[in-house]
């Protein structure tokens, strides 16, 4: 059979101060259906690795054939990693988000690129060329001859639940638990429990997964939560883009978790039209502490620019249910998204620090390729997406917007004020909010 080795190029941006590593689920999964398959497979996560130990560890590996992810904010390494290994395999492969975006433009660096779900089509790639056969056959793929060949489409996975656990065994586990335990006092590792999502928003890639929604049981899903557990991490995170969607399906989950005697804290994503009050105490009492929500805007009319499909009402009723069901609640908006005005803005600004959240996150848009909002600006991007640069980390404006940067970090470091006054101030909040406001308002609308 043979020899495989993928690769997931994230090194830590300089500046970086984030207290958050997740390993990588996509990448671990191909690896579990290529062992399952009969292959030897090595996985290079690169999340504490430097360059030097990273591209050592890989020309070692001496593979057949190496597999790299990519995604937008991956790129540059993803390139990297290609022209370094481009000599030292029988096949390069791309994959994830960005490739399955733009096929044709990894073929100057890549043998094939593999688009959408990986794990069988991976399996038919390895078994095509271990036979030497033609790659027309492969469904899911692009590649170079005399010109550009896209084979058909591969459809979605439906039976989630055969597809094998990703192949956890070969990540850098103990990092990940030393760097959650360092960080917050505990770790944390990430499950996914659904693919895709219903919804279109503006703003989210789904491309991998395209317009799909598929579920794994609910006992497959808290099988892995205890393989995860007796691996040592403390928590888990699940990174579905809607862990809520299913009322019956979340409530079974909670059920198992509960039935087998799990006793963990775990978090999720939710939508606001996806939560009430009944179901915040089940989550609570399966060991949920926190909770976060895409909100997104504070005005109706942005909202349905987004195509979000939910309202402010909605909104504020899920994250108050939420939060009086003990839940911790996180929130996320946008800022000077193309249509924002300087009113709209305001509105998003006061609605967000008017609503009892735990935690606010609050960002630039970024137009990722195959979004509306991409291209709706794609003609106006100026630069590359850049990690850790900037007081604000990885905030960072990539095309001409109505907004100057400057403008929107005002903005974020405003809401973040006016968050921590009502949070820390108790009855003086309102008055303190009135006095920072009116100020702050007119400064933000003079900032071009």
């Amino acid at each position: 059979m043979t020899s495989v080795l993928l690769i997931y190029p994230y090194f830590k941006p300089r500046r970086d101060r984030s207290v958050f590593r997740f390993p990588p689920l996509g990448i671990s999964y191909v690896a579990a259906r290529l062992q399952q398959a009969g292959h030897s497979v090595r996985l290079i996560d690169c999340t504490f690795l430097d360059r030097e130990r990273a591209i050592s560890m890989a020309r070692s590996a001496k593979a057949d054939v190496v597999g790299i992810y990519c995604m937008a904010t991956l790129l540059k390494d993803c390139l990297w990693f290609a022209s370094e290994m481009r000599s030292h395999c029988s096949l390069l492969v791309a994959g994830g988000p960005l490739p399955t975006c733009d096929p044709p433009a990894f073929l100057g660096h890549f043998d094939v690129v593999v688009r959408g779900e990986g794990e069988e089509t991976m399996v038919e790639l390895l078994q095509a060329h271990e036979a030497g056969r033609e790659l027309r056959q492969v469904r899911g793929i692009t590649f170079r001859e005399k010109e550009v060949i896209s084979t058909a489409e591969r459809p979605m996975a439906r039976d989630l639940d055969a597809i094998p656990f990703p192949a956890r065994g070969l990540l850098p586990n103990e990092s990940y638990i030393r760097f959650g335990k360092e960080k917050q006092g505990y770790s944390t590792t990430t499950i996914l429990s659904t693919r895709g999502c219903p919804f279109v928003c503006d703003f989210c890639s789904n491309v991998v997964f395209g317009g799909s929604y598929r579920a794994r049981s609910p006992e497959k899903v808290v099988d892995e939560i205890e393989e995860v557990l007796s691996l040592g991490y403390d928590r888990v995170s699940f990174s579905d883009d809607v862990f809520t969607f299913k009322r019956a399906r979340l409530i079974r989950i909670c059920e198992e978790i509960r039935r087998r005697s799990l006793h963990f804290k775990w978090d999720c994503l939710a939508r606001v039209d996806a939560m009430d009050f009944e179901m915040a105490g089940e989550m609570r009492d399966a060991g949920c502490t926190k909770i976060y929500f895409g909100i997104e805007s504070g005005n109706e009319d942005m909202l349905k620019l987004m195509k979000k499909e939910i309202t402010l009402d909605q909104a504020r009723n899920a994250v108050e249910s939420a939060h009086r069901a003990g839940l911790e609640v996180g929130a996320f908006f946008i800022l000077g998204y193309p249509g924002d005005t300087d009113d709209t803005v305001l509105e998003t600004l006061r609605f967000a620090t008017s609503l009892p959240i735990d935690y606010l996150g609050l960002t630039m848009p970024y137009p990722l390729p195959g979004t509306g909002l991409y291209e709706r600006v794609r003609h106006r991007i100026s630069r590359d997406w850049r990690p850790g640069s900037g007081f604000f980390g990885s905030q960072s404006l990539v095309f001409n917007s109505d907004f100057s940067r400057a403008k929107m970090w005002f903005g974020i470091l405003k809401g973040h004020v006016q968050f921590k006054i009502r949070k820390k101030t108790g009855r003086l909040a309102p008055l303190l909010m009135k006095i920072f406001e009116k100020p702050t308002d007119a400064l933000f609308r003079l900032l071009k």
